[in-house]
């Protein structure tokens, strides 16, 4: 069985039951949110080595959380039977420390935690409320930690908020998300000419890694053109793959990693970018634009005319502040630090100190 499955029985079976005897009438909604290869449906037997198990999120009220938070979190153990459907309540192995917090508050002994639906806002993505989202504080969400808080499920809800914040969270508004297309085609522009010159001069190792690079390019701008947020890097190649575009892309992007020569690799590459440019135009994503592969000024490597593309995304957006920005990118197009991404308060100062405001 698979965790999110284990986990929705769990809170029915048990955890449900159990609270309507310790805090009866207490108004909640239950989930499984904020970080596991459950919310995506690919953990398998491995994934039980580690922060899996059966487990729950409760969200209450502030009011509801002062009185109660404490008490569910201390007495659920006792209370509660030694295992699941042959699953240990306590975890085999909880490398992840449990929340703790005003409003957020869990115990390294079983996996039941309690929220308030600030508590887990602040906690999953450093935000104290879904309303009135700046478009530079979008740009420091980073898409993994979005996907943390949109993925999963939710098992129950008594009018907390919480399936109203996912919706509210499940994508990008429209001008943040041409910035960001905007901003990933610049990301091609930068270095896609290079696979071929490194080659030209006999470095086949270099044009591979930058070769990778644009792939891994490709796969991110595949994701916001079919406007899903992208995953963790342990689950980017297999999330991209259930992309509908991907079963036109993954193809050539094999040939690009497999290829036996630059020549071979930049071809690919460019056969590739055309894809995700006909699929931008005919989605009428951005302005108008003529996608046209030919050679880097005089030089024998295939390109896209990246400028028209970059061009035509911005041209769409229509707030003032973001078309005022550098098109520099959001976080996750600016860096893969985990350390950074995964941390909500400096995400946000980073990009502050990015834009210098």
């Amino acid at each position: 069985m698979q965790g999110i499955e284990l986990s929705r029985r769990f809170y029915f079976d048990v955890v449900r039951p159990w609270l309507s005897t310790i805090a009866p009438g207490l108004p909640h909604a239950a989930a499984l949110i904020g970080s596991g290869s459950e919310l995506l449906g690919f953990d398998d037997k491995t994934s039980k080595d580690h922060n899996w198990g059966p487990r729950v999120q409760l969200f209450v009220s502030p009011e509801g959380f002062n009185e109660h938070a404490e008490d569910i979190v201390e007495t659920f153990l006792r209370d509660a039977p030694a295992s699941f459907l042959g699953e240990p309540i306590g975890w085999r192995c909880r490398p992840n420390s449990p929340p703790e917090g005003e409003a957020a508050v869990g115990r390294l002994a079983h996996g039941v935690e309690v929220f308030t639906l600030a508590g887990g806002l602040r906690t999953i993505l450093g935000l104290e409320s879904v309303t009135d989202i700046t478009p530079l504080r979008w740009l420091a969400l980073p898409e993994q930690r979005l996907l943390a808080f949109t993925a999963g499920a939710v098992f129950h809800d008594d009018g907390i908020g919480l399936e109203d914040a996912r919706s509210a969270l499940a994508y990008f508004p429209r001008d943040v998300w041409l910035y960001k297309i905007a901003c990933q085609w610049g990301r091609i522009a930068e270095e896609q000419a290079f696979v071929g010159r490194a080659g030209q001069v006999g470095d086949d190792l270099g044009s591979r890694v930058i070769a990778g690079r644009l792939v891994r390019d490709i796969m991110r701008l595949s994701f916001l053109l079919e406007r899903r947020y992208a995953p963790y890097p342990k689950w980017f190649g297999r999330a991209f793959s259930q992309l509908p575009i991907a079963v036109t892309l993954a193809p050539l992007l094999d040939e690009v990693l497999l290829a036996a020569n630059w020549q071979e690799r930049g071809n690919a590459l460019a056969a590739a970018y055309l894809v995700l440019a006909k699929r931008q135009q005919e989605d009428g994503t951005g302005g108008d634009f003529e996608p046209v592969i030919g050679p880097y000024h005089n030089r024998p490597f295939p390109t896209i005319n990246t400028d028209d593309l970059i061009a035509a995304s911005a041209s769409g957006i229509g707030d003032p502040q973001l078309r005022q920005l550098p098109l520099l990118g959001s976080l996750d197009q600016v860096t893969d630090l985990t350390p950074l991404i995964e941390n909500p308060s400096r995400s946000a100062r980073m990009i502050k100190s990015l834009f210098d405001v």
